[in-house]
């Protein structure tokens, strides 16, 4: 599932992915709690940790070597080396994280480059309604425009005044503070603008196609 041209640390977790699939099966951490727009969605808990969730293997990559490559539906594809990324327009933003494993992290300041810039700058089509993420382990996950467009999306390279460490998604990830965290894919490698929708690992591993911590859409 990996990309050739990177090398990679670790095996896959099967037991891990075997987990939780089973939960989606099973519905874990449901409540069925109404879901007033509160800070902490239904079923989570609040930790001061950072947890560290991955398939068991991670990209053996440095900034040097990263870049960014967008296409699919969209006027003007590129393709970001790390100069050109650190040369975009830089915003910082603090948001919570909501881990679909149940937990919530509280003011995670970060750095980097805002979902609206890179919008501006490829031009969707009228038909793109969908993105795929593609990461340097082979990970995928999608989301609809309009989420992505939300005022509060990044890429990021930074977190709490740090460079992003390569355990947590570095060089780069995604952030997309409104849905769980799964969605915001880590060591990002490609974006592709669709005018379908399509799953990514886990959605097709029983996990829900939009995830929406507030109304519980862990699994589908």
């Amino acid at each position: 599932m990996a990309d050739d041209d990177v090398p990679l640390i670790g095996r896959i977790k099967d037991k891990l992915v075997e987990t939780k699939e089973k939960w989606a099966r099973e519905g874990r951490a449901l409540t069925g709690a109404p879901a007033p727009k509160r800070r902490l969605p239904p079923g989570q808990r609040e930790t001061a940790d950072w947890p560290v969730l991955d398939l068991g293997i991670t990209p053996n990559l440095v900034p040097a070597d990263w870049s960014l490559t967008v296409g699919g539906a969209v006027e003007a594809p590129l393709k970001w080396s790390w100069d050109d990324f650190l040369a975009q327009p830089q915003t910082e933003l603090t948001t919570d994280i909501h881990c679909v494993t149940t937990w919530s992290r509280y003011d995670n300041a970060w750095k980097g480059v805002s979902a609206r810039h890179l919008l501006a700058l490829v031009r969707p089509r009228a038909e793109a309604k969908f993105l795929m993420f593609r990461s340097y382990d082979g990970y995928t996950t999608n989301v609809p425009l309009d989420r992505f467009a939300d005022d509060d999306v990044l890429l990021a390279h930074s977190w709490q005044g740090e460079p992003l460490s390569r355990e947590h998604g570095g060089p780069v990830r995604v952030v997309i503070p409104k849905l769980y965290f799964w969605k915001s894919a880590k060591w990002l490698r490609a974006i592709t603008f669709m005018d379908k929708d399509a799953p990514g690992y886990w959605e097709l591993r029983g996990y829900h196609d939009e995830g929406d911590p507030w109304t519980e859409e862990r699994y589908r």
